[in-house]
Order: C-alpha cells, then sequence, then structure tokens
C-alpha cells in the first residue's frame, strides 16, 4: 500500500474523505434508482440519479419540479417506498387532467417536458393548505395504471439533482 511520504498527513486526509462522504451520503444527496415508465422518456427505467434534499430548506416546492416523495403505506411504517414525480399543483389550487392537459383552477398549463400524447381526464380536486399534486411525465397509460395524488410537504424528500432530457 503506498501512502506517499508523510503517513499521518495521508491518513488524515483519508479520514477526511470518508467523513466527508458519508455526511453528504446520509444527509445531503439520497440515491434513487428509477423503476418503471411513468418518468419516460424523462428519466428511463434503471437510471440512478440523487435527491438533493436540502433543496427546500429555504423555499417550498414550484410546479415542474421533479421531486422525490415518500411513502409508508405500512402502519408501522416498515415499508418504505420512494417514487421520482413531477409537481404540478400547488397548495391551495384545483387540480384536473381535461383531454390530457392538467388544468390548474380551470386553465390548461404548458408542459414542454412531455413528449407523448396524453388522453387523460381525471376530475377535480382541491389541494390544502400543505399538499402538492404530484404525475409522472408519461401519461400515456391509463390513469389507474399510473401512481398519481396528492402528497403532503412533510412527503417531499427533495428535488432532484440531475435533470433528465426534458
Amino acid at each position: 500500500m503506498a501512502i506517499g511520504r508523510r503517513p499521518k498527513r495521508t491518513l488524515v486526509r483519508l479520514a477526511v474523505l470518508i467523513v466527508a462522504s458519508i455526511v453528504i451520503f446520509k444527509f445531503v444527496l439520497l440515491p434513487i434508482r428509477v423503476t418503471g415508465i411513468s418518468m419516460e422518456p424523462t428519466f428511463h427505467d434503471g437510471a440512478v440519479n440523487f435527491i438533493n434534499r436540502l433543496a427546500y430548506v429555504r423555499g417550498q416546492p414550484l410546479r415542474g419540479d421533479v421531486v422525490g416523495i415518500r411513502f409508508s403505506p405500512d402502519a408501522n411504517g416498515a415499508f418504505h417506498f420512494l417514487l421520482l414525480k413531477r409537481v404540478v399543483g400547488l397548495p391551495g389550487e384545483t387540480i384536473s387532467f381535461v383531454g390530457g392537459h392538467v388544468c390548474v383552477n380551470g386553465t390548461p398549463q404548458e408542459e414542454p417536458y412531455l413528449k407523448l400524447p396524453s388522453y387523460w381526464n381525471v376530475p377535480e380536486k382541491t389541494l390544502g393548505p400543505e399538499d402538492y399534486y404530484f404525475v409522472g411525465d408519461n401519461r400515456t397509460m391509463p390513469p389507474n395504471l399510473h401512481e398519481h395524488g396528492i402528497a403532503s410537504r412533510s412527503q417531499i424528500v427533495g428535488r432532484v439533482l440531475l435533470k433528465g432530457k426534458e
């Protein structure tokens, strides 16, 4: 093992590198593997990305942000999963899908990240003061087969660090 002419300095540098890596990957960056096609073509099945946990320390998620949303369906909190989805509705808004277009308070929104046609029709839902509406970019599949809906602010872990193909 080559540690150079100053082994103490090399060991200190190694220790600092290890501690910094642990802190960054435990408290700042959360790795996530995309599973499924709901975010196609922006993020592909099997792609690895990182969630920046500090993204919303001083602000709130914005429309169009791709975020990590944590779900815990087990009452004991034993089973957790993380969804990678796009925020399309903000607190207090009314969200619906008409002819494949997301409508906020009845007004269709521009979504330049959508590349494939959609024909969704989903009735209006009014969001609470801490609620966000999320949906994937691949809306060619029927709405009942696609994970979308309302998540509270406390479930949003952070924003995706690396952009997909938008």
